[in-house]
């Protein structure tokens, strides 16, 4: 299978996977957040917190769309390796509020390191390959 191909579909299961996660934070927090790995559920009026991720995952989603549909493959490597941060620091949010070791390594890393791997692959099918000339140019006499 072509590069392109399979930066195209991990691309769009990055999407996908994104999109459906930050809906369900906006639709239903309260039960998603503890597929998030945090021991306990905000105290207070904080559950408005988790409907900020859930934007925030579905704004990430719809700016890898956006580039994915309009054809900007480099740019799409490049924001796939700066929003897999977001990635990393929710494992480190997990880990530094002792929650779930197995959600924070498992999901959240997992998700994060395929992200930078997608990103870097696209960055390779799209880097800028300098051909060597058939002929010499020619020189001025």
């Amino acid at each position: 299978m072509p590069l392109k191909k399979i930066n195209t579909v991990l691309a769009a299961a990055f999407i996908l996977f994104i999109l459906w996660f930050g809906t369900e934070f906006i639709l239903s927090p309260e039960t998603t957040a503890p597929s998030f790995g945090l021991p306990s559920w905000p105290s207070g009026d904080g559950g408005g917190f988790l409907i900020i991720k859930g934007i925030r995952d579905v704004v990430l989603a719809l700016v890898l769309g956006i580039l994915l549909v309009t054809g900007h493959r480099r740019a799409l490597g490049w924001v796939l390796l700066v929003e897999a941060l977001a990635a990393y620091g929710d494992m480190t949010t997990v880990l530094a509020h002792h929650g779930s070791v197995a959600t924070a390594l498992g999901v959240h890393c997992l998700t994060a390191t395929l992200m930078v791997l997608n990103g870097l692959l696209m960055m390779r099918e799209t880097r800028k390959v300098a051909t060597a000339p058939g002929t010499p140019a020619p020189q001025p006499a």
